[in-house]
């Protein structure tokens, strides 16, 4: 049997047709921010999910798993993401069974990953981890016991919104000082141009300041010193409460590589409460990039099983 991920981004939404293997075997794209009311973009989805099945002579699905920003795996419901076009509660799994009477399964994308890593990378076998996805935001995954972790609304996990700097840097969330305002491709251009003496520019991006560190520019350095104290920080207060047997990072600012890892790896063991020394490995994520979002979501569906 094959399912359906669906990856929803604030720009675009990306599809794929996954073998119970992890191969994704069709894709298909649609340009999210072009949407303002959900029916005729659950419709335009629905449209290249038949697509994908008619190219490869399939009749049925198991099931479409969905990972996108304030997901609700309870409900089926993404819940006023403020990235999206298409304001409000959207109900997707109700829109969805208008076209196909299969399982829907719906969580945030940062859950979707974490899942994803569980079942096609490399946590298989691991039953407590947790994943952090560094890019635009930091979202996070937690597996405890094999299991996702949801919590009573359905948004457990959000370590990217634990508060790193009290009245720090504003944050998306309306809050101050979140881990995300500090960790994220933003952040980290952020604190960039603050070690420099500069204005924040948006034309300035992470991967930029990756290549300065690799290239053995100082203040490039001290950002990548800085970001990975930070974040090292706080991975270890996540181990206090789930004893992970690892922590996995994805994203585009983990592709530094060096200026990042080996700080972090410092920074980690620093701030670690010692009865967990030597209990948690730090991780790179094993799944492709460009397949990561859509291996994750299809991954859902398997909770249903």
């Amino acid at each position: 049997m094959y399912s359906i991920g669906i990856d929803i981004g604030g720009t675009n939404t990306d599809m794929g047709l996954v073998s119970e293997d992890g191969t994704i075997v069709g894709r298909s794209s649609i340009p999210t921010s072009a949407y303002t009311e959900l029916t005729p973009y659950v419709r335009d989805i629905m449209a290249c999910i038949d697509k994908l099945m008619k190219d490869k002579g399939m009749a049925e699905i198991d099931g479409i798993g969905i990972g996108a920003p304030n997901g609700n795996y309870y409900t089926g419901c993404v819940d006023n993401a403020p990235n999206l076009t298409i304001k409000g509660v959207l109900n997707f799994e109700e829109e969805m069974h208008k076209y196909m009477n299969v399982p829907v399964v719906l969580s945030n994308d940062a859950n979707a990953a974490a899942y994803g890593e569980m079942v096609y990378g490399g946590a298989k076998g691991l039953d407590n981890f947790i994943m952090f996805t560094l890019g635009t935001g930091v979202g996070s995954g937690i597996v405890l016991d094999g299991k996702l972790v949801h919590g009573s609304t359905g948004g457990a996990g959000e370590l990217g919104h634990n508060i790193l700097v009290p009245n720090g840097r504003p944050c998306s969330c309306g809050r101050r000082g979140c881990l995300e305002t500090y960790t994220s491709a933003r952040g980290i251009v952020r604190t960039y141009c603050e070690l420099k003496g500069i204005p924040y520019s948006a034309d300035i991006k992470s991967k930029m300041v990756g290549d300065l560190a690799n290239q053995g520019d100082p203040i490039a350095l001290k950002t990548w010193e800085t970001v990975a104290d930070q974040l090292g920080l706080a991975m270890a207060n996540s181990v206090t409460f789930s004893a992970p047997q690892a922590i996995f990072l994805m994203g585009g600012p983990t592709k530094v590589g060096e200026p990042l890892l080996k700080p972090l790896q410092k920074a980690f063991e620093k701030y670690l409460l010692n009865i967990y020394a030597g209990s948690c490995q730090i991780r790179m994520s094993e799944l492709k990039a460009n397949e990561v979002a859509i291996l994750g979501a299809a991954a859902l569906i398997k909770m249903k099983k």
